[in-house]
Order: C-alpha cells, then sequence, then structure tokens
C-alpha cells in the first residue's frame, strides 16, 4: 500500500559494533527516503567506527574490518545525513529501543543536535507487537480455539498456569513433527529440546550480568567440545570487566569478587559467581593433585 505522507519519510537500519549506546558506533546505515510524491531514494553506506570491529558482530553482519577502514566516520557523514534528514519522520523495527537513540547519540558526538522530538518516530516492531498481542490469551486463543475468558478467570495464579499447561499441549500439537510440512517449524516433544528453543538469551544469572560466550581459538575458530558443539564460558556482561571471562577476572582481580558479594547485586548472581569460584577452586586442588 502506497504510504499516506505530508512530509518525507526515512527508513533505516543501523548495524553497530554493539549494544551499548555510549561505548558502541555505527558500521553501517542504510535507508530508503520515501517522498510525499511517491519518490524513492535508497542509500546503504559504511562507516568506519575508529575502532575493531567485535568479531561475533563480523560474523553476525558480514562485516570485517577491512570493509570499513576506508570509509568515513560518522563525524564526516555527520551534516550530509543531518541535510537529507532534515524535516522528515523515522521509521524502523525495534527502532525507537536502540536505532534512533544510538543515531541521536552519533549526531551529538559529532557535534550535530539533530532535534528528533520534531520528528515522527514510527516502529514496525511495537506495531506488530501491538496488532498480533503476545500475551496468555492470545496464545491460548490460538492454540486451543477458544477465547481464553469463556473458559477460565485471567489474572488468578491457578487459572492462568492451567491456560499456560493447555498451551504449551496445544504448541506440541501443532508443532508435532509428525505433522509439520516445514521442517524448521517442527517442535519435538522433549524437555531439553524445548528448553532451548525457548530459551530468550545466554544469561548465566537470571539478571544477565553473566552471560555464556562461544570460545575461540587464535583464529576465531569455535573451540569444540566432545560433542562437537561450541564450548562456552562465563564472561562478565557490565562494568569494566565486560567481556571478560570469570574465570580470568578471578584469577586477576580476586577483589572485584568479593566486592560483587557485597555490592548491591541480586542473590542469584551471587550464588552464580560463588558456584563459578567453588568450581575453579575444585579443579585447581584436582590439578595440584595429579602433578604431585
Amino acid at each position: 500500500m502506497k504510504l499516506n505522507l505530508k512530509k518525507p519519510l526515512v527508513i533505516f537500519d543501523l548495524e553497530s559494533t554493539g549494544l551499548d549506546l555510549v561505548n558502541d558506533r555505527i558500521i553501517q546505515i542504510s535507508y530508503v527516503k520515501v517522498s510525499p510524491n511517491g519518490d524513492e531514494e535508497r542509500k546503504n553506506i559504511f562507516v568506519n567506527p575508529g575502532k575493531p570491529i567485535p568479531h561475533e558482530v563480523q560474523e553476525l553482519t558480514g562485516i570485517t574490518d577491512d570493509n570499513v577502514k576506508d570509509a568515513p566516520t560518522f563525524k564526516q557523514l555527520a551534516k550530509q545525513l543531518a541535510d537529507s534528514f532534515s524535516g522528515c519522520d523515522f521509521a524502523g523495527y525495534n527502532s525507537n529501543r536502540f536505532d534512533i537513540p544510538l543515531l541521536a547519540e552519533e549526531f551529538l558526538r559529532a557535534g550535530i543536535d539533530f532535534d528528533f522530538s520534531r520528528c515522527h518516530l514510527i516502529d514496525a516492531q511495537s506495531i506488530f507487537f501491538k496488532m498480533e498481542p503476545r500475551n496468555l490469551s492470545a496464545a491460548y486463543k490460538f492454540y486451543t480455539g477458544h477465547n481464553m475468558e469463556d473458559d477460565l478467570k485471567a489474572h488468578r495464579a491457578d487459572q492462568d498456569a492451567e491456560a499456560t499447561y493447555r498451551v504449551l499441549q496445544g504448541e506440541l500439537d501443532m508443532y508435532n513433527p509428525e505433522k509439520a510440512e516445514d521442517p524448521k517449524r517442527a517442535l519435538p516433544n522433549d524437555m531439553d529440546a524445548l528448553a532451548e528453543f525457548s530459551a530468550m538469551n545466554d544469561n548465566v544469572d537470571f539478571a544477565g550480568r553473566i552471560v555464556w560466550k562461544e570460545m575461540k581459538d587464535a583464529q576465531g575458530h569455535p573451540i569444540l567440545d566432545e560433542k562437537g558443539k561450541p564450548r562456552r564460558q562465563e564472561v562478565f556482561n557490565f562494568g569494566k570487566y565486560r567481556g571478560w571471562a570469570v574465570t580470568d577476572v578471578l584469577h586477576r582481580d580476586p577483589g572485584f569478587f568479593s566486592w560483587m558479594l557485597g555490592a548491591d547485586f541480586t542473590l542469584n548472581t551471587k550464588q552464580v559467581l560463588t558456584r563459578i569460584r567453588l568450581r575453579e577452586a575444585k579443579l585447581n586442588m584436582q590439578a595440584a593433585a595429579h602433578t604431585k
């Protein structure tokens, strides 16, 4: 459907060195600028972030340091982009939570105060989630064919638990591998597989202060375990040791462990950290015993 525009709309997406609005930088900006008369202008611009692109980002995006080494920095592009974006509205996917804030930061770092408050900011993901709800009631309707309010009283734990049970049964029935025409939409009736499939993140602790990260060799290739799966290790996901292996920090800076135990972290985070420390102590004792 043709867009009903009163002023130009920039539909854009960013790739960046990471998700930290303060420390990460844009490495690619692509956009379609649609004018009210229907004219479309497309741009795809690589940006030199002034820092190495993390290996995992290179793998995810296919954008390497070589791709951006001769590209302009955002500061060099900023005035040209600001001129092109002047008087426009913006649209993206999850853009209001990440792309717009990062773009605003990059403009400010370049000394340009681009006023997004004067723009309409349209987030296609937000529209999707609101038009196709992903709450328990919507899932109940989708997988059972019934209205949840007809069968159960919502927002009571016992009723919600019963509804969730029926939803899970409906999911396993709908995505039964024996019925699925598309193998990608098959869901085995196996708790290990379901837990892995439904995982939303790689958190080690519930708060996400410690996360799992694949181990790499010197060439950046995944290190595999005896089953051929990539080996993973726990790394810190905050502060000065962000991205560091927890075990390395415990050896390098034992005081950091003590600080975390006394600081305002969740009990679960402290429990996970303690378990890692005890595990490493046990392995060191076993290693020492073998050397005697």
